[in-house]
């Protein structure tokens, strides 16, 4: 089903989806993706604007995924502002929402996956037993009806960034993906949904997670190149900032996300922390040779 407003169509399942996709292509104009769960923020608006800026026609997908939450995770409670979503959208001249319901991704006697292993048990997928592979598979779903020319996604996910790369490569999907760096508000904290789950204190507390992470690059650019020592760094400031509740904290290669003991090529650290109920994720690339 479609509607029309002044410019932005809305699009609710499969068959519009690939109508739409397929009239655009006709008429030779190139695709840009921006794949959301919704709860839309600036660092969403920023991919958006790098589509605008990069393509013809804009596409954005707002469907929380069931397949990526764990039983105990936070699915239900979710953000949902689906006005408020559609209004940001079309300020700033997005051409087309796709919002399906879970039947239109999913439909009945759906039985596929796909999963990019070991990597997606890497991490996150260690702490989310079969979040990537739920991301994966709506990923290539959605890939498949949008038929985007250029996909754009947000590097504070760094690891669904690279899954989602290797994936494209692994499967000769003729889609070119965009890493886009993290917005951050004033205070360095990484933009996300989830942010708002964050109680007055906590907020304060998260921004030692930046901090933290932010030293580390400083080190490695002095000339340190050894994982642990780095590695230390930041989990000496999260702790002292009263995080510690920390799930994982790792310098990895930025290709692979390999584990590396010294940095001998581009590296990046990775976190993921609880605070208070909330987890949140960074990262920063560790790039050039230190000094």
């Amino acid at each position: 089903m479609v509607s029309q407003g002044s410019e932005m169509v809305t699009l609710t399942d499969r068959a519009a989806m690939h109508a739409w996709s397929m009239e655009q292509r006709q008429e030779g104009r190139r695709i840009g993706f921006v794949p959301t769960m919704g709860a839309l923020h600036a660092g969403h608006l920023h991919l958006v604007k790098q589509s605008l800026a990069q393509t013809d026609r804009t596409v954005v997908s707002i469907f929380v995924n069931p397949s990526q939450f764990g039983p105990k995770e936070d699915f239900d409670r979710y953000p949902r502002v689906p006005e408020a979503d559609r209004e940001m959208l079309a300020q700033v001249g997005c051409h087309a929402l796709f919002y399906p319901d879970v039947a239109s991704v999913y439909p009945e006697g759906f039985q596929t996956t796909v999963a990019v292993e070991p990597l997606g048990s890497e991490l996150c997928g260690r702490e989310r037993p079969g979040h990537f592979q739920g991301v994966a598979t709506v990923v290539t779903v959605l890939f498949n009806l949008v038929k985007p020319d250029k996909a754009f996604f947000g590097l504070k996910d760094y690891q669904q960034f690279v899954i989602i790369r290797r994936l494209v490569r692994d499967l000769g999907m003729d889609v070119v993906v965009v890493g886009v760096p993290t917005v951050r508000e004033a205070d360095g904290l990484a933009m996300s949904s989830r942010n708002r789950y964050l109680t007055g204190e906590d907020r304060t507390r998260a921004v030692a997670i930046h901090r933290a992470i932010g030293a580390a690059k400083t080190a490695f650019e002095a000339g340190e190149k050894g994982s642990a020592r780095l590695e230390a760094i930041a989990r000496r400031i999260l702790i002292d900032a009263g995080i510690h509740r920390i799930q994982y904290l790792s310098v990895r290669s930025a290709d692979t996300l390999m584990p590396m003991k010294m940095i001998m090529t581009d590296g990046v650290i990775l976190t993921a922390v609880k605070v208070g109920a909330t987890r949140l994720i960074d990262n920063v690339l560790l790039t050039g040779s230190p000094s």
